[in-house]
């Protein structure tokens, strides 16, 4: 038999399943709405499931700090409706605590338990979306940890307690004063969320992305018809100058344009009490790198009623 975009449409209103999964259970089951039904609760089908279809770029960073270690964590909606949510912040919340407490590294967080339940992370979020009511994941999380000194974080566009739009962690080593050490890491903190730096000093950049501004120097250097020695000091300035803009030690610091970050540091030494050194920082942007599409409904219906 013809099932009608109609049929469809009412069946998915109902589950939350997907379009061709409506579809499927229909033609199952002849039409029957009912039938149609009690074959997606039985195939597992179930809404939580069912709206992982859809992008989740919004949501929330999330951080947690003790004295010398930190999370970052990103928990994922679809809309920003959602991150206003109590229940959905108390999530974020426990998940950057369960991060701190087993480490940074994403799968391990997803896979460790909820804090009260037998059920882990990931499973915890999946339930939460039956009762918010839109898609939700644990995309990511990161920690850093000093052995002595001090991590701080900062959240930027806070929305509620160590919840945000962007996280940013920095870890600071030293022997000195580690309460002196933290509110300069947190400084620096509120500058990487300014600046985005690409890496914390010019060994770690990416050598295909500083290869690749080399040969764009090259180029242009060459255009002007300049010797080989010539276009050489050429790229190897206009290079100084790509790392002063991209390399968290080597920008000018958003507090004090007339320092550097790395003078900075110095500088805070002295308040420090003894050598210091940033030996890392995270920056969590919320839903960067998410490509988000979108949806014609309409054109899901006749495109699943044709199928």
């Amino acid at each position: 038999m013809s099932i009608s975009a109609a049929q469809v449409k009412e069946l998915r209103d109902i589950t939350g399943a997907g379009m061709m999964d409506c579809k499927a259970a229909l033609t199952e089951t002849g039409g029957d709405m009912e039938a149609a039904v009690d074959w997606l609760r039985k195939k597992g089908i179930s809404k939580a499931d069912k709206k992982a279809g859809r992008t989740a770029a919004e949501g929330l960073i999330g951080v947690d700090a003790a004295l010398n270690e930190g999370v970052v964590v990103e928990v994922n909606s679809e809309t920003d409706f959602v991150a206003r949510n109590e229940q959905f912040q108390a999530m974020v919340q426990a998940v950057a605590k369960v991060a701190l407490a087993v480490g940074g590294e994403t799968e391990t967080v997803a896979n460790a338990k909820y804090p009260g339940s037998d059920k882990s992370v990931a499973d915890t979020i999946k339930d939460a979306v039956g009762t918010i009511g839109e898609n939700m994941s644990f995309r990511r999380s990161a920690k850093l940890t000093v052995g002595k000194g001090a991590v701080a974080s900062y959240v930027h566009n806070s929305v509620a307690d160590n919840l945000g739009k962007m996280g940013v962690l920095v870890a600071i080593e030293t022997e000195g004063n580690a309460d002196a050490a933290r509110a300069f890491a947190r400084q620096v903190a509120m500058h990487v969320a300014a600046t985005n730096p690409l890496a914390l000093n010019p060994d770690e950049v990416d050598p295909a992305v500083a290869e690749r501004e080399k040969a764009i120097y090259a180029d242009q250097a060459r255009a002007s018809g300049k010797p080989d020695n010539i276009i050489d000091k050429m790229v190897e300035g206009r290079m100084r100058k790509f790392y002063e803009e991209v390399v968290l030690l080597k920008q000018a610091f958003v507090i004090n344009p007339d320092l550097t970050v790395e003078a900075a540091l110095k500088e805070a030494e002295k308040e420090i009490g003894a050598p210091a050194k940033i030996t890392g920082f995270v920056r969590f942007a919320l839903g960067e790198g998410i490509e988000r599409e979108e949806s014609d409904f309409a054109a899901e219906v006749a495109a699943a009623v044709k199928h």
